[in-house]
């Protein structure tokens, strides 16, 4: 199994291209596609440099697999399902999330939050077979209801569950995100994995300057995740993230995100003009 990672430094975002040398059948995790809030420019760089090594190994994409609704990035994966005619797969949990943010963007029937919007709502444990390749969906709730973990080979694709040990772990304050449900997912779900399987994390913010890092392993995690290492009480835990959270300001994509990614990555409709609208909610102070 041969995994290439594509590092978008605009989102801190990681994307994978997950493929098997023999028979070249691949699947792609976490896809990105650039956006501009400032000018509300939408363009495919960040796919088209997938595609690029695609083509140059002469691969068959067979799935888009994501590990949750994004808040901090829109999704290619949408974009790739045009293209390609590939299917979109999420954990079953993404009708919550749809569920929780029709109402704040003023979405009515004609946005139904059954998860329609995607191919595969993957349920826990639930094993797709693409091609040669295996994809286990392992839910791992926490920072949203949610996310999965994607397992494959001998890796763990974690998104925003665990990130490298010198980042922790992903916050919990999103709507119906939970601290406790993080520490279950990572402590009794991604831990229970041999020491050597690999993790493979869903954004990399380069602390210290560092240059980015997508692997790392679950022994490693165990002994040294600065927030949640194997050793660590949960209500320690809870207690420490909870608090954290309270001090983070929102993703600055967050609306823009949410709106795209519970519809799978398809942006909105063109009105008789052309124009395509995002809503942005907003608070009037009282």
């Amino acid at each position: 199994m041969h995994i290439d990672a594509f590092f978008d430094p605009r989102t801190w975002t990681l994307t994978y291209l997950v493929s098997d040398p023999a028979t070249r059948d691949a699947v792609v995790i976490d896809s990105v596609l650039d956006f501009d809030p400032a000018t509300g420019r939408v363009w495919t760089e960040s796919i088209d440099r997938l595609l690029a090594i695609v083509g140059m190994r002469d691969l068959t994409l067979r799935a888009s697999l994501e590990t949750h609704s994004h808040a901090d990035h829109l999704s290619g994966a949408h974009t790739l399902r045009e293209r390609l005619g590939i299917p979109v797969a999420i954990g079953s949990g993404i009708t919550r999330v749809q569920q929780t943010f029709a109402p704040m963007f003023g979405r009515g029937p004609e946005f139904p939050c059954d998860g329609s919007q995607f191919d595969v709502l993957a349920r826990d444990g639930e094993e797709l077979r693409l091609g040669s390749l295996v994809a286990r969906a392992l839910h791992t709730p926490g920072h949203t209801p949610a996310c999965v973990t994607w397992h494959i080979g001998d890796a763990l694709f974690t998104g925003d569950a665990l990130f490298m040990p010198d980042s922790g772990v992903g916050r919990c304050d999103f709507p119906d995100g939970s601290a406790d449900a993080l520490y279950a997912s990572v402590h009794e779900r991604i831990y229970a994995f041999p020491d050597d399987t690999r993790i493979f994390v869903g954004h990399d913010y380069q602390p210290g300057g560092r240059p980015p890092a997508c692997e790392t392993t679950v022994g490693a995690s165990k002994g040294g995740n600065i927030q949640l290492p194997a050793g660590r009480a949960r209500g320690d835990f809870v207690a420490a993230r909870t608090a954290r959270d309270k001090t983070l300001a929102p993703p600055r994509l967050l609306f823009y995100s949410i709106q795209v990614n519970t519809a799978a990555g398809r942006l909105p409709a063109p009105n008789a003009e052309g124009r395509r609208f995002l809503t942005q909610p907003i608070t009037v102070a009282t």
